[in-house]
């Protein structure tokens, strides 16, 4: 079971980023995928959640309305497209499989696969 994440980078505030994320190792179409991230002296938190068909998600109120999840199944993978980043946005971002089909939580416990996450720095 693996996942890999890339995209992350530096950028200025009010810039933009793309995330992706790729599975290998397990039908991970059957799966709720997630975003979670971690900033400098943080705990980790979610960010946007899923469903296997992509057609449900979910987002943390911090990024509503600025990050749009994805999910390409044919290619196991999902994406984050996060806009108008703010430097509090600066964060290690990871992906996560869930164990539902269709319940996207917000809780760590809920996920039991993990990427070794991407760095986003934020710069004013």
């Amino acid at each position: 079971v693996q996942l890999q994440a890339c995209g992350g980078g530096l950028v200025q505030t009010g810039g933009s980023l793309r995330l992706s994320c790729a599975a290998s190792g397990r039908t991970f179409t059957m799966y709720v995928m997630g975003w979670f991230r971690q900033g400098p002296g943080k705990e980790r938190e979610f960010v946007a959640g899923i469903s296997r068909s992509g057609m449900s998600t979910h987002y943390a109120d911090s990024v509503k309305g600025r990050f749009t999840i994805s999910r390409d199944n044919a290619k196991n993978t999902v994406d984050l497209q996060m806009n108008s980043l703010k430097s509090e946005d600066t964060a290690v971002y990871s992906c996560a499989v869930g164990n539902s089909a269709y319940y996207i939580s917000p809780k760590e416990s809920e996920y039991d696969y993990w990427g070794q996450g991407t760095l986003v720095t934020v710069s004013s």
